[in-house]
């Protein structure tokens, strides 16, 4: 009996020590979002179409070469405009940027004050897309023809 219980014992401690231990180990960080560059026939232009359709907030930049303009996009990381495509490339609306705002309504406003036109995920111009969680969501493209979604998700 004196055996079997401290065969029992050196089990369920070994158990424990074991679990503890993994417990503890530390995953490494997961890497996180720094920026993203989007190439643009004219920094001018498209630095000032980002800039006043989503209001972001330009940062430093450190090249200071004239062909970069650089948004802070919060805690997501940076958006960079990069001057120099002269390719006339045709985007996959698949390969998108996303931004959130608080009122799809309120931002479709802005865009039909610049005339710029959107469309919801099938193509309908003028149309609003509603996901299954009851998110609203438009498309349109940039000067450059890259294209974007506006969304009103909350997270």
């Amino acid at each position: 009996m004196n055996i079997s219980f401290r065969l029992i014992l050196s089990i369920i401690l070994i158990g424990l020590t074991q679990k503890t231990m993994a417990q503890t180990e530390q995953k490494p960080a997961p890497a996180v979002l720094n920026h993203i560059a989007v190439y643009v026939a004219d920094l001018k232009t498209a630095s000032d179409f980002y800039e006043s359709l989503f209001n972001l907030p330009q940062i430093p930049e450190p090249f200071k070469d004239g062909k970069h303009t650089w948004f802070s996009l919060g805690q997501a990381g940076h958006l960079h405009i990069i001057q120099g495509d002269d390719s006339k490339a045709t985007f996959n609306k698949n390969n998108h940027l996303c931004f959130s705002v608080a009122s799809i309504d309120e931002f479709i406003k802005k865009l039909n004050a610049k005339n710029i036109k959107f469309e919801d995920w099938p193509g309908k111009p003028g149309a609003v897309t509603v996901r299954v969680d009851g998110v609203k969501q438009i498309y349109f493209k940039d000067l450059d023809g890259h294209w974007l979604e506006v969304n009103d998700a909350k997270e």
